[in-house]
């Protein structure tokens, strides 16, 4: 683990502006400072959208994708995604945060003192609008983000364009290489909790996620030369010590925030049936990590509930279910916030090879990604694990199913990354939702919130047309087979 993150409140640090109207309550912090030092902002986006997506990893997502059940206010659960409760709405989270992050880009550019930051802004914008557009489809992009130079009522690009056009998910990942990689200046980088200001660490960040999207977007566009092409020049994160995260620390502020919170809102998330039968027939050991026996247990057992019940109707004994485990709430120092890893790549790598978009060995790196995936998560991986139930080749199973199982165990917390490969591969398998408020079927988007159609009403119209009213059951662009 890396990088003890001790901060102080941002807000304490910068001087603040006056508040803004209509869209710009999104696209326009009216607290935001005019002037800030990047190195101070850099901080601030880093830790806020690490911090604030590990909360809705926890709440929305690790629902979403079947690692836990929620008990009450759980209309989520039931996939009433209109309805976000402790959790659930993301959108403000990625426009705040890629808004902050557009006036470091811009003082990277105007600025020669500033323009170490210009590299790892265009980074962090390609990861964050990628994030923003795999939940929710079209999004406004291109024109939004600059606050008072900008319109207020952007227009919604498609999903297409904000990955492949100019100044778009993939180009921008490029031009930040090319921005690190031509800069000759003495002025180091500050802010950096991540990499410490190492930015041969963030050309590898960059290409890892250039693998990333580039397999997302694979059904779609002929991708094979590029991921070749990065595999071979072998500049990504592939050691655990390289992983892009941060550190939680054991006390406030900057806890886990499902430590700071009262214990009827943690407790309101217990393991899920869908994680109970997996980890127990991988015999996977990840399991007393993840969780702990449920109170009732005469001998340390684990037992999930199915996803999406009725609370209304439904008569639940919280002691006979699994809770979190203690890295979530007593001793929150060993939890990171995760935007990828080496254990993640791996995986990636494993699939690109499988399908053929690269020349590699699937198994050995799928073998090398469990192993990753057991280290990052502090658990001794079982001499057996790997010729039992999770080989590459277990009966019963395909390569392509045990390859994505893996990378959704370990993507626990971190956003919605396996609710995304569900999407895209249909694996794992999902339980069907106890009392469904979505027909019976597995959302593949996320709506656009209700404030959108009265900030933005003319774009929104539009946007919600094109997804069939803002249908959560309209798959996104790379979605579309």
């Amino acid at each position: 683990m890396k990088n003890t993150l001790y901060i102080l409140s941002f807000f304490t640090l910068l001087l603040m502006t006056s508040c803004t109207k209509d869209f710009e309550d999104i696209n326009t912090n009216p607290n935001a400072p005019n002037t800030v030092q990047p190195s101070l902002l850099l901080r601030q986006v880093i830790y806020d959208f690490g911090e604030q997506m590990s909360y809705e990893g926890f709440v929305a997502g690790d629902l979403l994708s079947q690692h836990r059940t929620a008990l009450d206010f759980n209309l989520f659960d039931r996939h009433a995604l209109k309805s976000p409760q402790l959790g659930g709405n993301p959108w403000p989270i990625f426009y705040t945060n890629l808004r902050d992050n557009e006036i470091i880009l811009t003082q990277s550019k105007t600025t020669s003192t500033f323009k170490v930051y210009e590299g790892p802004a265009l980074i962090l914008k390609a990861y964050m609008a990628a994030g923003l557009t795999d939940l929710f489809g079209d999004v406004p992009y291109f024109e939004a983000f600059n606050g008072i130079e900008g319109t207020v009522t952007p227009s919604y690009d498609s999903q297409e364009s904000i990955y492949l056009n100019e100044n778009g998910i993939l180009d921008n990942l490029d031009k930040g290489i090319e921005a690190i990689t031509n800069y000759d200046l003495a002025i180091p980088l500050e802010g950096d909790i991540l990499f410490n200001g190492d930015l041969d660490a963030w050309v590898k960040f960059a290409n890892s996620l250039k693998l990333k999207y580039l397999l997302r977007i694979s059904d779609q566009v002929d991708v094979s030369i590029e991921l070749q092409t990065i595999y071979n020049e072998d500049n990504y994160i592939s050691a655990t010590a390289e992983n892009a995260i941060f550190n939680f620390t054991n006390t406030d502020p900057n806890s886990f925030r499902l430590a700071q919170l009262r214990i009827g809102d943690f407790n309101n998330f217990v393991l899920s049936e869908t994680m109970e039968n997996i980890l127990i027939d991988l015999n996977d050991d990840r399991i007393s990590t993840f969780f702990k026996p449920f109170e009732n247990s005469s001998s340390n057992q684990f037992n999930g509930l199915i996803n999406g019940i009725d609370a209304s109707s439904t008569s639940i004994a919280l002691a006979d279910y699994s809770l979190a485990g203690s890295a979530f709430r007593e001793d929150t120092s060993v939890l990171d916030a995760n935007f990828i890893t080496s254990w993640e790549v791996h995986f990636i790598l494993a699939e690109a090879a499988l399908k053929g978009l690269i020349s590699a060995n699937a198994q050995e790196l799928y073998e090398t990604g469990v192993a990753h995936a057991f280290e990052y998560w502090q658990t001794d991986l079982p001499a057996t694990y790997l010729t039992t139930n999770a080989a590459y080749n277990a009966p019963g199973t395909t390569p392509l199913q045990q390859i994505i199982t893996q990378k959704w165990i370990a993507n626990l917390i971190n956003g919605y990354e396996g609710w995304v490969d569900y999407r895209r591969t249909g694996f794992p398998e999902f339980n069907a939702i106890s009392a469904s408020l979505n027909n019976g079927l597995i959302p593949v988007r996320m709506p656009y919130p209700a404030e959108e159609e009265a900030l933005n009403a003319e774009n929104y119209n539009q946007a919600a047309s094109a997804t069939n009213g803002n249908d959560i059951n309209f798959p996104v662009w790379w979605d579309q087979n």
